[in-house]
């Protein structure tokens, strides 16, 4: 079994470290980049993978990718990576802020492929993560193991591997094969037969089982499609201008800083905004298609709403969902093929973090202001959580809005951890917005 050392170790190759390693290749400071190591499961680096389909769009402005807002001189910014690859006029053309998925994707791809120091690696599939103590008990690192037997030990840990898959309980006890969470969609359509008719429910009101339900349209043409949800109907994000002003990275430190009570409020009031909502032009589309459904006399796509799903079974080679009006009472059964879940991600820590936790000893999960997991102990090793801290840090948290200024916070702990046993120059990341680019883009430092 091959150990390999590295001195931090991000789990997850997503956005979210994608902008952490970004960060430190550009702080350049006493081997920090060239000891770092970004690793990723997936053969590829995507953006939400499951749902990268060809007309989905980013609800989030293009300039919020992973630098600009931390430094606009980036030479990763999204713009240049429009330039690199020649289609900055005609995205500047399209007069849009919000890119296509595939766009943002191949943008991150891009990124992953022009570091130059933070190594990055495909197919490391992470199966656990332990403490390290030495021989007084001392917590000194963690040893990271992969699905291929292999392990990596670091002082830093860096998780943002996302969260885990929600499956409602009701649910949870049919067939693997019969459950298609939205994470999986592309890949687990591509094994059905296009000319059956199929049977299919999509559960859940918000965005990802609105694509999912117009996506079935083409994808299953000869399929009966029935959306069931909990709400009265389908509503639009609750937002406008001084809505998205929450979004800011600067109002972390208005959510961090709140009493509890106003927490709570900030967390509740700002859950309309980002959750169980439509995209507004989604919803225009998906409007506009069941109208000529019923002019045209066609009746295999419909909205069951207000109702619940109080048991669910497979019979034969059925699955049967037993659905109860929560207007009426009345209970009735839906027959089906496949169930397509729009029910988005546990609230709760991911597995992972939750086993790494009880494995060092921690009565709860907590982090610092910069993300960092605090500990019941002095130690120089670290472990920090991305995209996983909305409780204390706001919605914003587990999306693109914060990416570049979060990993300018982790990277500018990072280094303050390290300064007692480096004897560079340390640079913060803010001194960086300061720093010339060449003509062609390069960073002078």
């Amino acid at each position: 079994m091959t150990n390999r050392e590295v001195e931090l170790l991000a789990v997850g190759g997503g956005p979210a470290n994608l902008a952490l390693a970004v960060a430190i290749e550009e702080l350049g400071i006493d081997g920090l980049a060239e000891n770092s190591l970004v690793i990723e499961r997936g053969h590829t680096v995507e953006w939400q993978r499951g749902l990268l389909l060809p007309w989905t769009k980013s609800q989030v402005a293009f300039a919020k990718d992973l630098v600009t807002l931390r430094n606009p001189r980036s030479k990763f910014t999204f713009l240049n990576y429009l330039r690199s690859v020649g289609r900055l006029d005609d995205f500047i053309n399209m007069g849009s802020f919000t890119p296509y998925r595939v766009e943002i994707s191949g943008y991150l791809s891009w990124v992953a492929q022009s570091l130059q120091k933070v190594k990055f690696e495909l197919g490391c599939e992470c199966t656990s993560i332990a403490p390290v103590r030495d021989a007084a008990g001392a917590l000194t690192g963690w040893l990271t193991k992969l699905a291929d037997g292999s392990t990596i030990s670091s002082r830093y840990l860096v998780i943002g591997a996302g969260r885990d898959a929600y499956v409602p309980p009701v649910l949870a006890g049919l067939p693997a094969d019969r459950l298609v969470h939205s994470t999986q969609y592309r890949y687990r359509i591509a094994e059905l037969a296009k000319d059956k008719p199929h049977r299919v429910a999509v559960i859940g009101a918000a965005q990802s089982a609105a694509e999912m339900f117009r996506a079935l349209q083409n994808d299953l043409p000869a399929g009966d499609l029935s959306w069931v949800m909990r709400s009265i109907g389908l509503r639009a994000y609750d937002t406008n201008k001084f809505i998205n002003e929450l979004y800011y990275p600067s109002f972390i430190d208005k959510v961090w800083d709140a009493r509890p009570e106003g927490r709570e409020q900030i967390l509740r009031e700002m859950h309309l905004t980002n959750y169980s909502g439509v995209e507004t032009d989604l919803l225009q589309d998906l409007y506009t298609g069941m109208y000529l459904d019923k002019l045209h006399g066609v009746d295999r796509r419909r909205l069951i709403t207000m109702t619940d799903i109080t048991g669910a079974r497979e019979e034969g080679d059925e699955v049967v969902l037993e659905l109860t009006d929560r207007r009426s009472d009345k209970v009735t059964e839906l027959r089906l093929d496949y169930v397509f879940l729009g029910t988005g991600f546990v609230r709760e820590m991911p597995a992972m973090v939750r086993d790494l936790s009880a494995a060092i000893g921690l009565d709860q999960i907590e982090v610092t202001r910069k993300y960092r997991l605090k500990l019941d102990e002095p130690s120089e090793a670290a472990c920090y959580l991305q995209g996983v801290n909305e409780a204390t840090h706001g919605i914003a948290d587990s999306l693109l809005s914060v990416l570049g200024n979060r990993a300018g916070d982790i990277a500018d702990d990072l280094l303050a951890r390290r300064a007692g046993k480096t004897n560079g120059t340390r640079r913060s990341v803010a001194e960086l917005t300061a720093v010339p680019l060449s003509a062609d883009g390069a960073l002078h430092s």
